[in-house]
């Protein structure tokens, strides 16, 4: 793991760096008709399909602030950012880092797992396979991208899934050869800012999610149920492993165990337009909003299931 005061460096200039644009969209979002909504950046393109249709439907302006779920959430909470909508790619932020002060409840509404994107270029390509994807992706002078555990889920995703692999094949340090094929100097804050180095062969492979490598048309290696964090019922394999990142304050870390891949939503408790919030989230996981989520291969869920930790 990356030593934690590389990453608390790290935060601090993501925030700074994020000032401008919390300063514009919450001066967008002061309008009456204007929906702001912060979301996982792996899901940019189909919810902002989905936001178009929500407002050629009622005229509702939108604002819309992707980013890396845990960076978003530091960024309400520790900047006053006061989105009406956040979309994490991991409903454990909201538990974890927003609840009480943010959000009361939120919904599971949809989900996703891990593969291994690549592209025609990489090295390797023409041989990867469902069998051989861990050799040859650890070979000498193949370049590995992931994201960073402390802002992304994708990024503690990614080293859940490298412990799983491990127990899956049953070969004793397979986790650490993993982890030395993607360096700390291929790790991104962000995991969808991967998939430019990847089309730009600055990469080879990338961990990342089955969403974004289909929304750009990458070739991907679809990993073992057991290993991609995908399959409801592995539930209790994926529970067998864990990693630690940042919690809310610095020296604060949190624990994640292993568990399927959802995506989870709120109309935050200090959205200025709570209304509007709970109604594009009704949108969202409408019959409509489901089909235009799922042509831009975002599965979202034929049910919201709705948690209330209160």
């Amino acid at each position: 793991m990356p030593r934690p005061h590389s990453h608390a460096l790290l935060g601090a200039l993501l925030l700074a760096t994020l000032g401008a644009c919390v300063r514009d969209a919450s001066h967008a979002a002061a309008r009456a008709d204007t929906l702001d909504v912060m979301n996982a950046a792996s899901i940019t393109r189909p919810l902002r399909a989905v936001l178009d249709s929500f407002a050629a439907r009622t005229g509702t302006r939108y604002t819309l602030q992707p980013g890396a779920s845990l960076e978003l959430a530091r960024l309400v909470t520790e900047t006053g950012r006061r989105p009406d909508v956040f979309i994490s790619a991991d409903p454990a932020v909201f538990p974890e880092l927003l609840e009480p002060a943010f959000v009361n409840g939120y919904d599971i509404i949809a989900r996703n797992r891990m593969v291994l994107a690549y592209t025609s270029a990489s090295r390797g390509a023409s041989e990867i396979n469902a069998d051989n994807w861990r050799t040859v992706i650890t070979r000498a002078g193949v370049q590995v991208g992931r994201a960073d555990p402390n802002t992304d889920p994708s990024g503690y995703r990614t080293l859940l899934s490298m412990q799983l692999a491990e127990r899956y094949y049953r070969e004793p340090g397979l986790y650490r050869r993993l982890l030395d094929a993607a360096p700390e100097r291929n790790v991104r804050p962000r995991e969808a800012d991967q998939i430019a180095l990847l089309q730009t062969h600055n990469l080879d492979y990338i961990w990342t999610y089955e969403n974004l490598a289909q929304d750009n048309d990458l070739r991907f290696v679809k990993l073992p149920d057991a290993v991609d964090l995908g399959t409801p019922a592995d539930s209790a394999v994926y529970a067998a492993v864990s990693v630690r990142v940042l919690g809310k304050r610095p020296g604060d870390t949190l624990t994640v165990r292993g568990a399927p891949i959802l995506f989870g939503a709120a109309a935050l408790s200090t959205a200025p337009h709570p209304a509007l919030a709970r109604r594009f989230l009704a949108f969202l996981t409408s019959p409509d909003g489901q089909r235009i989520a799922r042509a831009r291969h975002f599965d979202v869920l034929g049910s919201a299931r709705h948690i209330n930790n209160h």
